[in-house]
């Protein structure tokens, strides 16, 4: 009987050891660096920047104003305006097909939003954070 008690207890303990176990690492977790960590992106080339800063429809429907990056524009711009391969528009701005294919993904998101929701348009540069939606 008194054994049985005994491992009764020790089963306690191994659990409230494994509690305690998992608390430290969770506060371990927490104590570690956020943020600012990676590779940083790579500059965009743009030859060409947009000459326009805004687009509003008339009549505006929507409150809310849709940011489009220079960079969204000039990637429309080199292949739908221009007729460039994705592969050709990402040698001439500087960045991977890949990029050049989220860009121009975004891009038509944003505007077809715009044109749908009757919304407006700001196009900023990525540095810019004077303008916030």
């Amino acid at each position: 009987m008194h054994n049985l008690h005994l491992l009764d207890n020790a089963h306690k303990y191994i659990r409230v050891t494994k509690q305690i176990k998992l608390v430290i690492a969770m506060m371990r977790r927490r104590r570690r660096r956020r943020g600012c960590r990676g590779r940083f992106p790579k500059p965009v080339n743009i030859p060409i920047p947009a000459k326009i800063n805004s687009f509003t429809p008339y009549p505006k429907i929507g409150d809310k104003e849709i940011i489009i990056e220079q960079a969204e524009i000039e990637a429309l711009r080199l292949v739908d305006l221009e007729g460039m391969s994705q592969e050709q528009a990402g040698e001439q701005m500087g960045v991977s097909r890949g990029t050049i294919w989220r860009f121009l993904q975004s891009a038509r998101e944003k505007i077809a939003r715009a044109l749908i929701e009757g919304r407006s348009i700001i196009v900023t540069s990525k540095s810019d954070d004077t303008v916030k939606t």
